[in-house]
């Protein structure tokens, strides 16, 4: 059974909008065109309706950023081609779209060690090595340092990508790609409380 992207984000409970990212990105597999209409199987939705929760009480901080991104696009920028998240981006390119440049309090992100990236509340990469920081024009902050500890091509399945080289760091991505994480801000960094109250 096919669904179209009304009915999907209706099952999901979230804005068409906010599921066009997911489409957009790539992250969804069996994606099918019905005229203008794009289908997706409802197998892939029911498996989004049961991804667990990010077990964010697992971390070792109390506090933890989250890089809220859209499906990615080209950039006219020096260090970087591409901002966001897709599917079909390699792991340089998606860490250099992802470490920077963002609106943020740099040193409540390197607080907490890692930086879940998610898109339409999906974690789809970790990163990782965020103890430097560089500031830019208007607050924003990049991570010149930061790893990509893994991603997903894949979010219904998932299929994980574990890419760094620390073992802990690659345990980290596992524990939280694919998992649902809901955040909310302005801008691109939001904070969540893990609950996690032995790190003070």
């Amino acid at each position: 059974m096919l669904l179209t992207t009304g009915q999907a984000a209706e099952e999901l409970g979230c804005a068409i909008t906010t599921y066009r990212r997911l489409i957009r990105a790539g992250v969804l597999p069996g994606i099918s065109r019905r005229g203008v209409r794009v289908m997706t199987p409802l197998w892939v939705v029911q498996a989004l309706q049961k991804r667990a929760p990010a077990p964010v009480d697992r971390l070792g901080a109390d506090l933890l950023g989250v890089l809220r991104v859209d499906a990615a696009r080209q950039v006219q920028d020096t260090d970087r081609k591409w901002a966001g998240y897709a599917a079909g981006l390699g792991p340089d390119d998606l860490l250099k779209g992802l470490r920077g440049w963002w609106r943020c309090d740099a040193a409540s992100v390197a607080a907490g060690g890692v930086l879940p990236v998610t898109l339409s509340g999906y974690v789809v990469a970790v990163l990782t090595g965020l103890d430097r920081w560089e500031k830019g024009e208007g607050g924003r902050h990049a991570f010149p340092d930061a790893v990509l500890a893994g991603h997903v091509t894949d979010l219904a399945t998932p299929v994980k990508h574990l890419t760094a080289p620390r073992q802990t760091d690659r345990d980290l991505a596992d524990l939280l790609l694919g998992t649902r994480l809901t955040s909310h801000s302005g801008g691109a960094i939001a904070y969540v409380a893990t609950g996690n109250r032995s790190a003070n």
